[in-house]
Order: structure tokens, then C-alpha cells, then sequence
């Protein structure tokens, strides 16, 4: 399976980040921690875990299922 999670690019001078939500067809879920940012689509259906370890994003998680 292909990195589900794209690096998204902000400026690093101002601090800002410049992201298209009209560009976005599905929904998307931003996730910020220690200086990078990153970008996944969330599944139709299912659950997305973000999972932190002292104060730090450490992994994401996706719990799919499908509609019988």
C-alpha cells in the first residue's frame, strides 16, 4: 500500500499555510505536528485514529469497513 499521507508545503518564514479547500473534493483531514504538515483523505466509510505519544503525533490509523 502507497503512503496514503501527502506532505503539504507551508512558509516556513510566516508561519502560514496556503491550502485550496475548493480543489478538495473529498474530505480530508489535516494533521500539524513538529513542523510538518500532512495531508489524507478520510475513507468513505470508517474511522481515522490520530495517535500521540508525549505532546507528538506518532501515527495514523484507519479502521475501514464496508456498507453490506
Amino acid at each position: 500500500m502507497g503512503e496514503r499521507m501527502k506532505e503539504i508545503h507551508w512558509d516556513k518564514v510566516t508561519g502560514q499555510l496556503n491550502f485550496d479547500i475548493l480543489r478538495t473534493e473529498e474530505p480530508v483531514v489535516l494533521v500539524v505536528s513538529e513542523g510538518r504538515v500532512r495531508c489524507a483523505p478520510l475513507p468513505a466509510h470508517g474511522e481515522t485514529k490520530i495517535v500521540t505519544h508525549q505532546g507528538k503525533v506518532k501515527r495514523v490509523k484507519w479502521d475501514e469497513g464496508e456498507e453490506f
